[in-house]
């Protein structure tokens, strides 16, 4: 049984870099939000990390049982008004710890879908802030052999009992934000790009007249458990999950209609969902009206939270405003800012008026 460790809150904490780093405020909560850790399961440190954030600026926040943080502006519009639901997953990918041998390596299983490609040679970090390398064994396999269960985690320990590390303890991947000037690259932008979105909408809406619910969910990577609970709880009468998406736009890609600079992309469907028509339709008919770039996506592989709050209950009218996104699943995930803003934009011009699906 693994010992408890106590969390270090090593992203969380303020200093003089941190205040003059000369990052603009968009780039710099991407920055801090990315650099927390947070795998599926422990997820606490980003939820306190959004709360401090959105306090003050919402009418009730909440969580609940499995963890997903809730906040409801009110609207402005008579009563009963509608319920709008945007989802974005605080969670992770990440390796759970399963064995320490006498050296002290650990072996590991994957939370959510880890590529082995990604790991050889990375970084990973603990809850307690111990960093790991990942490495593979080398005899008796080849070069372009890579398998999760040929694979390790050195925590620079000599043995077993001098690992600060036990069974059952989740590391995230560990690489620090790189500003590139229009794109910016950090582990976690899948899905804490999603949550910075919704906070900036947040911040930048200054009345609906519906109701709407910015819901950080929990377990994302590993089932969309937490939208499933929250869109039960919530009941919306619509929902849009904001998360990433994959790019056809780098060299020898498969064919994808998707590239970073060219607008936010509205999902029309992926491996797990069609997006209701009326959803998708509201989002292009307002960044047309606003003269805002956007995409349409269609994704082959992997799928969001809108497939599970658009089955929650009788059914709810669902969709997905999507961030293109390179290297998803890696250590070094790219996004480019200009999307970022505009997905702000797009959400706050479609909540900003009374919503009609038609």
């Amino acid at each position: 049984m693994a010992t408890a460790k106590k969390a270090i809150h090593f992203p969380l904490m303020e200093n003089e870099e941190s205040k003059s780093n000369g990052l603009h405020p968009l780039k710099d909560l991407t920055k801090r939000i990315t650099e927390i850790f947070g795998p599926s399961g422990h997820e606490q440190l980003v939820r306190d990390f959004i709360r401090d954030e959105i306090k003050g600026m919402v009418d009730e926040i909440r969580v609940d049982a499995l963890g997903n943080l809730i906040a409801r502006k009110k609207g402005t519009g008579a009563t009963p008004r509608k319920k709008i639901m945007l989802a974005a997953h605080m969670d992770e990918i990440g390796v759970i710890v399963t064995h320490v041998d006498e050296k002290g390596f650990l072996r590991f299983a994957p939370i959510g879908g880890v590529n082995p490609i990604n790991l050889n040679g990375s970084r990973c970090r603990f809850a307690n802030g111990v960093t790991g390398v990942f490495g593979r064994e080398v005899k008796n396999t080849s070069n372009t052999e890579v398998k999760l269960d040929k694979m390790f985690i050195d925590v620079g320990a000599t043995n077993a009992v001098d690992s600060t590390i036990g069974v059952g303890d989740a590391a995230g991947f560990w690489r620090d934000f790189a500003d590139l000037g229009d794109r910016i690259v950090s582990k976690a932008m899948d899905d804490r790009i999603g949550c910075v979105v919704l906070i900036e909408t947040l911040k930048q809406l200054k009345k609906s007249i519906d109701d709407v619910y910015f819901v950080f969910t929990v377990q994302e990577e590993v089932g969309l458990r937490g939208a499933t609970t929250s869109a039960f709880g919530v009941q919306p009468d619509l929902a849009i999950a904001v998360d990433v998406t994959g790019t056809g736009d780098t060299p020898e890609a498969n064919r994808m209609a998707i590239a970073l600079g060219k607008g936010p992309a509205i999902k029309v469907k992926d491996s797990g969902m069609l997006a209701h028509p009326a959803v998708k339709n509201l989002l292009a008919d307002t960044a047309k009206e606003a003269k805002i770039p956007y995409q349409f996506e269609v994704l082959v592989g992997g799928t969001t939270d809108a497939m599970a709050m658009q089955t929650t209950r009788e059914g709810v009218p669902a969709g997905c405003l999507s961030i293109p996104t390179r290297y998803i699943h890696s250590p070094s995930e790219m996004v480019d800012f200009n999307d970022v803003q505009n997905a702000v934009k797009l959400l706050v011009a479609t909540l900003s008026k009374a919503v009609r699906l038609e």
